[in-house]
């Protein structure tokens, strides 16, 4: 069972006040930690799992700078195989369909029963990448997954539906999966762990070394500005009898034009 994960390093801005930057293009993050995004942090942890059940081997792979290098380490750490880093200069100048297709041309290269990647990014919140790369791929995919269990070559998975529904599909491999946080619980990495993963393989790439031009991955989508959503006034706090408070809010309701 071989396995490729992709994951991401993104700033932790739980509990920081944002400030947009000049070009206000997005945050400003010198001042920020970076950790690998929850949801990739799953996907990994996922794909070990299956690896230590089947057999086979797990591959880390990001796009990024040196820095970057970090998450590769912690997934070795984790149990991951090898890592692979594609060195593509400034990524912020690349979309999601720009991302999907330096990771599907790697991909594509390597040995894969199953793709992982997360349901979607801290930074962003996207949540496109994996599909893209499945089409690129032309592989069968399956979204949110919350459990996956291997049969005769099909992966039997459970997808997070809204409302709190659950849908159960059979899906051939190889195939693409994008894994919904909750699936598991991701294993604490310890020190040892982490000074064992720099002896694994990490290679770096770039995009020479995938035949992608700049055309090829020229953005189809721009970010024209991104602001702080504006402050309002507070909340409408109600008081008084059940009957009060009742007529106080139908009142409310209409007056803004929710009810007639």
């Amino acid at each position: 069972m071989d396995i490729v994960v992709c994951v991401k390093r993104v700033p932790l801005t739980e509990e920081v006040d944002l400030v947009i930057d000049d070009q206000k293009k997005g945050i400003k993050k010198d001042q920020l930690a970076f950790v690998l995004n929850d949801w990739d942090n799953y996907a990994i942890e996922e794909a070990i799992i299956l690896k230590e059940k089947y057999g086979g081997q797990v591959t880390a792979v990001t796009v990024g700078s040196e820095d970057d290098e970090e998450v590769l380490r912690r997934s070795l750490a984790m149990g991951a195989d090898r890592a692979i880093r594609v060195e593509a200069g400034d990524i912020s100048r690349f979309d999601s369909i720009g991302i999907s297709k330096i990771l599907a041309r790697v991909v594509k290269d390597l040995p894969h029963d199953l793709v992982f990647t997360g349901v979607l990014a801290d930074d962003d919140n996207g949540g496109v990448v994996g599909m893209m790369m499945a089409e690129e791929l032309q592989l069968n995919h399956a979204c949110m997954i919350t459990a996956i269990e291997i049969e005769d070559g099909k992966a039997r998975t459970t997808s997070e539906l809204e409302g709190g529904l659950g849908e159960v599909s059979l899906v051939e491999l190889p195939a693409l999966m994008t894994i919904q946080t909750g699936i598991n619980e991701p294993r604490y990495v310890s020190i040892l762990g982490i000074r064992k993963a720099a002896k694994k393989e990490l290679k770096i790439m770039n995009l020479a070394d995938l035949g992608l031009s700049d055309e090829e991955l020229s953005p189809k989508t721009i970010v024209e500005e991104v602001y702080l959503p504006p402050e309002t006034e507070g909340a409408q706090m109600l008081s008084g009898d059940p009957d009060t408070i009742a007529s106080d809010f139908i009142e409310i309701l209409t007056k803004k034009g929710v009810m007639e």
